[in-house]
């Protein structure tokens, strides 16, 4: 085995001094840095007037399909089925969720999965303002979209998951969580061992100064919030009273998780009513996301997810249930 040192300066007031330790190869990993130009990017892409609103069923969404494919395929994710499309009808709309897989590197926690996802989908149009009619959906949910990407991306690279990963992007989520539940419905009756589902809603802009950076809806129905708040070292995650008056739980693509597997399954948001006024606006464009908020939430949240796919114990785990 090669080994490879590491050189420690150590200073007081009146002198410095230095010694070697030894490291193992297998201790160090690759370095990853969440670029903010490619998060842009690539939320630029997802939300361009090209794509016409990203509706399901559309000829948008179908290049947005293909966008995350290839992403997936240059990293190394595979597709969990026979292909990365999970395909479903909505009456006579054809939809498909993207589903990629990493699987997990520990003999027996590989067996376990955690799935992150978002909705990539939106609602193609909507009320005319000065000409403009396309619902491009920056926020809602090519923001969550991103973020799972670039987790993919991190997750590839470094290969520190023990625990296996799903990166499942949704469609019609705007139809009433259709995608979400039709894959929910197409794993369970593989019976995998679901530990934690997170979705991710609404991540690009920032909530005010003195509030937790983003809450979890059903705060009270796990410890999620607390034992990612503990990874990470400090309180990222809150709770958030509009959420439970207006069911943001039973609302986004975690619910059909939480309903067919009855496991820690929830949604993360920095959307708090209060910092968006675009929700299924034509202005819910790219230049209104805070991108170095963005940017800096999903490094944030790397070493909370790190920790969650590779706890020995599933320490995260539901109330009273």
């Amino acid at each position: 085995m090669k080994k490879m040192f590491l050189i420690i300066g150590v200073c007081s007031m009146f002198s410095c001094k230095t010694f070697t330790q030894d490291v193992k190869e297998e201790d160090t990993k690759p370095t990853y840095t969440v670029a903010l130009k490619t998060v842009k990017a690539h939320l630029s892409y997802l939300a361009a007037d090209d794509l016409e609103g990203r509706a399901t069923g559309s000829i948008g969404i179908e290049k947005a399909a293909v966008f995350i494919e290839d992403i997936f395929k240059a990293n190394g994710i595979v597709p969990y089925f026979k292909t990365y499309r999970d395909t479903f009808a909505v009456e006579s709309t054809v939809g498909y969720n993207i589903v990629g897989y990493l699987e997990g590197n520990d003999p027996h926690l590989k067996h376990q999965f955690v799935i992150l996802g978002a909705h990539y989908d939106h609602i193609g149009t909507a009320k005319t303002i000065e000409g403009d009619s396309i619902a491009n959906g920056a926020n809602d949910d090519a923001s969550g979209t991103v973020a799972v990407l670039e987790w993919a991306k991190y997750f590839a690279k470094t290969k520190t998951n023990k625990r296996s990963i799903l990166f499942t992007l949704y469609a019609a989520e705007e139809l009433g969580l259709k995608g979400s539940s039709h894959l929910a419905k197409r794993l369970k009756g593989e019976a995998i061992d679901l530990y934690t589902m997170i979705n991710f809603e609404m991540i690009g802009v920032p909530r005010a100064a003195n509030a937790v950076p983003a809450y979890v809806t059903g705060y009270d129905k796990s410890n999620m919030a607390k034992q990612l708040n503990h990874y990470i070292g400090h309180e990222i995650l809150g709770a958030l009273p509009e959420a439970k008056a207006y069911q943001l739980f039973q609302r986004s693509d975690n619910y059909p998780f939480y309903n067919a597997f009855k496991v820690p399954a929830h949604a993360i948001s920095t959307f708090d009513f209060s910092n968006f006024e675009y929700y299924h606006h034509v202005d819910d464009e790219v230049d209104k996301i805070d991108f170095n908020h963005m940017t800096g939430f999903i490094t944030k949240m790397i070493p909370a997810l790190e920790m969650m796919v590779n706890t020995t114990e599933k320490e995260i785990r539901l109330h009273n249930e």
